[in-house]
């Protein structure tokens, strides 16, 4: 599994809350375990209702299971946040948070160019790999990773699964949960 590459939660994964629709952004992956962050499942409060000296509000996503109460982020901010961590050519993700504060309080942060998260999606050695095996996952593609920050949460996993095609085109209609059909 190539970082920057997205995971697209297939109906396998229906009893997992959790996971239950999910649009991962791989942002690690070695042999030794893999580790991401839900694109698509945002929270009902802000960064500034989390973080102390923060006013402006951001948005916060739920990252995934592991570690709920660390704050996470991917941006598009490169070399000017140091200590950020490559996924691709034009997304990055964590950084030294005092340039992240520093930015927020200056209002050079837009929303447009990074997203924060509670929590990430990891998988232990060999983990991901058994789950893509039982195709609880899809491996997708995307044209524009910056383009991922932008993009809505709300409709995200339902465009992913029409873009897969085949079998996936009647799931990305079906209700959230099948039994009201």
């Amino acid at each position: 599994m190539k970082t920057g590459k997205l995971l697209v939660a297939t109906p396998v994964v229906l009893g997992d809350p959790n996971f239950h629709r999910a649009v991962v952004l791989m942002v690690d992956h070695k042999t030794s375990g893999s580790l991401g962050f839900i694109l698509n499942k945002k929270l009902e409060y802000t960064l500034n209702e989390v973080m102390e000296g923060i006013d402006s509000e951001f948005p916060l996503f739920f990252g995934g299971p592991v570690d709920p109460d660390s704050l996470f982020y991917i941006h598009s901010y490169g070399s000017e946040i140091p200590k950020s961590i490559p996924i691709s050519n034009n997304l990055f993700w964590n950084g030294d948070f005092d340039v992240i504060t520093k930015r927020i309080r200056s209002g050079k942060l837009s929303s447009d160019k990074i997203r924060f998260f509670l929590g990430y999606s990891g998988w232990g050695e060999g983990q991901l790999e058994e789950e893509l095996s039982q195709k609880s996952w899809e491996p997708f593609d995307v044209k524009s990773q910056t383009e991922l920050i932008k993009r809505p949460s709300v409709t995200m996993w339902q465009e992913c699964m029409t873009a897969l095609g085949g079998k996936y085109v009647m799931w990305s209609n079906a209700p959230e949960n099948p039994r009201f059909n």
